[in-house]
């Protein structure tokens, strides 16, 4: 399968949002059924992503389109805060694969790509209810050559409730390894 990563432009925008409402409906699996978290509206629609808009004005916020040969498997949003406040170049803040390409390696090779893409220092910030995600994503880092001094930290419970991976992506061709 070949595995694409491609930078949304404003006409991809729908197609982020839309595959959003998936993302969050495989979210909704985590909220307690006595929560207002997750919930849809009278047209069955979860809530908007709140920080959408920031990804077609701020230059730190990159929205990514994951193709499957040729086809939308997902989507990864990439900023720059740092849930840690140890600063970053980058951060993932959401990632999503569609379940018919889950399980067959897509995941790991478009965090693969995006990492490439974007060297630098990296948080990954994991929701502490989300097990599945919890077992994707040190295994997924940690497989990746290109990535070095992988630290897993803890968030304070303020700016993160949860673990947080932080780690350099080292470009194709050497880089500082200077933390920000």
């Amino acid at each position: 399968m070949n595995v694409e990563i491609v930078q949304a432009t404003v006409d991809r925008r729908p197609l982020i949002e839309g595959l959003f409402q998936f993302y969050a409906y495989d979210f909704s699996e985590f909220a307690a059924p006595d929560s207002p978290d997750f919930e849809v509206d009278e047209a069955g629609r979860f809530a908007a992503y709140a920080h959408m808009d920031a990804y077609w004005r701020d230059p730190a916020c990159v929205p990514l389109l994951i193709t499957a040969d040729g086809r939308a498997a997902g989507f990864a949003l990439v900023n720059d805060w740092s849930p840690s406040g140890l600063g970053v170049d980058r951060a993932m803040a959401e990632f999503f694969i569609r379940r018919k390409y889950r399980r067959a390696g897509l995941g790991g090779e478009a965090v693969r790509q995006v990492l490439a893409l974007y060297p630098g220092w990296w948080e990954i910030a994991v929701a502490a209810r989300n097990t599945p995600a919890l077992a994707f994503w040190p295994r997924a880092v940690a497989a990746l050559d290109a990535v070095t001094r992988l630290t897993p930290i803890e968030g304070d419970g303020v700016r993160w409730r949860g673990p947080i991976l932080r780690f350099l992506a080292l470009p194709a061709a050497g880089r500082s390894e200077e933390a920000p």
